[in-house]
C-alpha cells in the first residue's frame, strides 16, 4: 500500500473545500479500523465552522495548524457500554491512522494532533464542540488540500530489527 510511504504530516492547506463524498470515504476508513472485541468505541465530529475551528486550533501550542484547514475532524470515543475500557486509545489509534492513509489516498493533506490522553487538551476540544457527556475528544485531524507537498523520509532502520528463530525442529511429541 503505497500511502503507507508516501504519508507526511500536513499543516498548511490551499482555500478549498473538501467534498463530501471525501469526507465520507475518510470516515468510512477510520470506521474499518480493527478494535479490540468489535467494540468499534469511535464517533466523529466533523467540523467546518471557522470559530470552533479557531477554537480548536488553540488547544495546544502544536494545534495552531488547525486554524487554516477548511475542515477538521475530532475522533471521540465513548466511556460508557464498552467490553474492554483499556483498549480504547489503540481502537481510536488504528481508527486515525485509516485516516491518515485515507487521506494521503484522496490526494488530500491531514496531521494529527494529540488531544488524549492530555486532559486540559481533550477537555478544549469538547467545549469547542460541546461534546456530549460520555464522549471523550481522543484527537484533532485538520484536512484539506494541502498547500505544498515534501517526501517522507525514510524511518526503516534495521538496527531496531530483532529476529528470535530457531535452527532446527525439535519433536517433543515422541
Amino acid at each position: 500500500m503505497k500511502e503507507i510511504f508516501e504519508r507526511v504530516s500536513i499543516r498548511k492547506f490551499k482555500d478549498i473545500q473538501v467534498e463530501p463524498e471525501k469526507v465520507e470515504a475518510i470516515l468510512r476508513a477510520a470506521m474499518a479500523a480493527p478494535s479490540a472485541g468489535n467494540q468499534q468505541p469511535w464517533e466523529f465530529f466533523v467540523v467546518t465552522d471557522k470559530a470552533a475551528i479557531k477554537q480548536l486550533s488553540e488547544i495546544s501550542p502544536y494545534a495552531a495548524c488547525a486554524a487554516g484547514a477548511p475542515l477538521v475532524i475530532v475522533p471521540c470515543y465513548r466511556t460508557e457500554g464498552l467490553r474492554w475500557n483499556e483498549t480504547v486509545h489503540i481502537d481510536m489509534a488504528c481508527a486515525v491512522e485509516n485516516m491518515l492513509l485515507e487521506i494521503t489516498a484522496l490526494g488530500l493533506g491531514g496531521v494529527w494532533l494529540c488531544a488524549a490522553p492530555l486532559e486540559d487538551r481533550m477537555t478544549k476540544a469538547e467545549a469547542a464542540l460541546h461534546i456530549p457527556a460520555g464522549l471523550r475528544a481522543f484527537a484533532v485531524i485538520p484536512v484539506g488540500y494541502p498547500e505544498d507537498l515534501h517526501p517522507q523520509q525514510n524511518r526503516f532502520d534495521p538496527s531496531r530489527i530483532h529476529y528470535f528463530q530457531t535452527d532446527s525442529f525439535i519433536d517433543t511429541t515422541t
